[in-house]
């Protein structure tokens, strides 16, 4: 009891100060006038009189840029402002009309790293200390442009209350496309969401055996990291370790964790190993080389899911020769995370965990206190956060309240937004206030049924969790008393600028026959496909609501789906699993295609499993692949 009232101290005395990325104006104005109607809110707003009108004589002007990235920002920006306005240096030249965006570096104490200060009269002035406090400020004002050039005069200073504002995807088994994840950084910048965690797994060349479906390409990869660059987002990538190994570990059974009965676990590293942990950091170091973040995440959750240490007791034998009689698994799963962070240190970078391996026992090995901790499970022996914020460490919100998941749970948006959650509400604790070292808080994407709905629909689904927790972490006032004034606020600004550009239906609905050359896709043996030379077949493509297609045989009124071969949570992932026709079914969404269409051919991909149809070069069987057969399609 008391260890712990002196944590509680501990946690009152950080929560006493202001965060050290916070001004004290805008915090003490926070309350001071209603804003403009923007997402997420300005933490203060002094009000003027009069509008600014944005007129085709406007220009942006850069005054004390020095930096590339600001300027390569500013020539976006004007692309995004009605009428496409010239950029052009100097603050000498700016005149009435213009926005200014303005860099001072001198202003880094009061502003921070991603604060700004905003003035809207005569013409529009964007003042911050660093580029990404000039985006978010020219975010601000697409948003006060948004509907017909208008805004309101008056003058703010927006500083966010916390320093990391996120979003999680797991595109982990299941492969999330790159378009998909360009349009969600799009929005993530226009709500100032800084910070994308994703779970995803790099084609290996260390270890070929582990390139099964659900990687990505290290040129994939790349195109990620600059599309992050792109948008001033942090990415945080993950290899899970030492539980949910099992799409790394399927080919390795020498490493694969075995039960006191010789029964092994897929899933699980047996840390027991030295080698465990040096086929680990190979994975890592080979990631890391494409990923180029500063940060890494190993996981460490449910290591035990389902099961418990003493069914493993080869981990009890290996912690007391380690660390003496007294040490518990616990202590070995704790020091196979105090190694993966000295090694990911040694490269200059930092480590984060999940929260839900550490249960806060007196042992022998307690954990490097450098390592970030994301809470996103309570009860039990699990630490709670006012533990992990004592001891120092950063720790970040990402309670199970906030997650999404495919087939599953979707995030109490209204819910959250009408009991005034903020990153202090934590799962099985509420802290009394904030912390320095509480960093802020993210949603989190699972494809838990990741064949119960298709990547469009989480699109949807993820739009208005998306703005709450924007709202929630840069820490302005409500922008709506009621949930219903949020939302209708949220659809009235909409998406990012050049986020509906994607074209889904290239095609119209309608009957067509598709052929590659010579050969026609058509009904095979066995209810499967095939690419066959000397006949034709029809196909009726019908655009479903989440913008794929359903393509129904006119032969035989079943429809082409990717349900054979072997599956991940649902998803039918392996390359070169045979395509089939099945009875058509409206709620099947291995029965739904993207069309990938260019130069007069497209290509049917699956919207499950993001692999495309293509030819069996054996005997012309349909398959799925990386690749793809480009086709034609003409009117039957």
């Amino acid at each position: 009891m008391a260890r712990r009232r002196t944590i509680g101290a501990v946690v009152a005395a950080l929560a006493a100060a202001l965060l050290p990325w916070q001004s004290a104006a805008a915090v003490d104005g926070a309350a001071a006038a209603p804003g403009p109607e923007v997402l997420p809110s300005l933490r203060q707003w002094q009000p003027g009189e009069g509008e600014f009108s944005l007129t085709d004589r406007a220009r942006i002007v850069l005054d004390g840029v020095r930096e590339q990235r600001t300027s390569a920002d500013a020539k976006r920006f004007a692309g995004e402002l009605n009428g496409h306005p010239s950029v052009s240096r100097g603050r000498s030249t700016a005149r009435s009309g213009d926005i200014v965006l303005r860099q001072d570096a001198s202003l880094r104490e009061s502003l921070g790293a991603e604060g700004y200060r905003l003035e809207v009269g005569d013409r529009i002035t964007v003042t911050a200390a660093t580029s990404t406090g000039v985006f978010y400020g020219s975010r601000t004002v697409l948003q006060l442009l948004n509907d017909d050039g208008r805004a309101a005069r008056g003058s703010a200073t927006d500083v966010p209350a916390y320093r990391e504002r996120g979003v999680g995807v797991c595109a982990c088994y299941i492969n999330v496309s790159l378009p998909w994840f360009e349009r969600l950084m799009k929005d993530m910048a226009s709500q100032k969401l800084n910070q994308l965690w994703i779970e995803a797994k790099v084609r290996s060349d260390t270890d070929p055996e582990s390139a099964f479906w659900g990687y990505y390409t290290k040129p994939q990869i790349r195109t990620l990291v600059a599309m992050a660059k792109k948008y001033h987002i942090d990415l945080v990538p993950e290899i899970n370790s030492p539980g949910h190994m099992d799409t790394y570990l399927e080919n390795h059974p020498e490493l694969q964790l075995k039960d006191k009965d010789g029964v092994a676990s897929p899933p699980r590293l047996d840390i027991s190993r030295p080698e465990a942990l040096t086929y680990y950091t190979s994975l890592v170091d080979e990631a890391l080389k494409v990923w180029d973040t500063h940060t890494w995440h190993m996981g460490a959750d449910e290591y035990m899911i389902g099961s418990s240490y003493p069914d493993y007791p080869q981990l009890q034998t290996a912690a007391t020769a380690k660390f003496g009689a007294s040490a518990t698994p616990d202590d070995l799963f704790v020091d196979f995370i105090n190694q993966v962070n000295a090694h990911v240190k040694a490269g200059g970078r930092s480590l984060r965990i999940w929260n839900d391996g550490l249960v806060g026992h007196n042992g022998t090995v307690p954990l490097d206190r450098d390592i970030a901790v994301e809470h996103w499970l309570g009860g039990g022996a699990i630490q709670q956060p006012s533990e992990l914020l004592a001891e120092g460490r950063p720790v970040m919100n990402s309670a199970y309240s906030l997650y999404l998941v495919r087939g599953g749970y979707t995030t109490q948006t209204q819910k959250l937004y009408e009991s005034d959650w903020t990153p202090l509400r934590f799962e099985g604790q509420t802290l009394p206030a904030t912390a320095a070292n509480l960093t802020g808080a993210k949603i989190s994407l699972w494809p838990d049924s990741a064949a119960a709905e298709t990547e469009n629909e989480v699109e949807a689904k993820v739009f208005m969790p998306l703005r709450f927790i924007a709202q929630a972490t840069w820490g302005g006032p409500k922008p709506s008393g009621t949930y219903a004034g949020f939302e209708a606020l949220a659809r009235r600004i909409g998406h990012a600028p050049g986020w509906e550009n994607t074209d889904r239906a290239p095609l119209a609905d309608g009957t067509y026959r598709l052929t590659a050359g010579a050969k026609a896709l058509t009904p095979g043996a066995d209810s499967g496909v095939s690419l066959t030379r000397g006949r034709t077949a029809a196909w009726t493509l019908t655009a479903t609501a989440d913008g794929y297609y359903t393509v129904r045989s006119a032969e035989n009124g079943l429809c082409l789906d990717a349900v054979r071969g072997k599956k991940y949570l649902g998803a039918p992932l392996e390359v070169g699993a045979e395509l089939s026709l099945g009875a058509c079914s409206a709620g099947a969404r291995t029965q739904r295609w993207q069309l990938d269409a260019g130069t007069g051919a497209l290509v049917l991909r699956n919207a499950v499993s993001q692999l495309r149809l293509t030819e069996r070069a054996a005997d012309g069987a349909a398959v799925q692949t990386t690749g793809g057969t480009r086709l034609t399609a003409k009117s039957a």
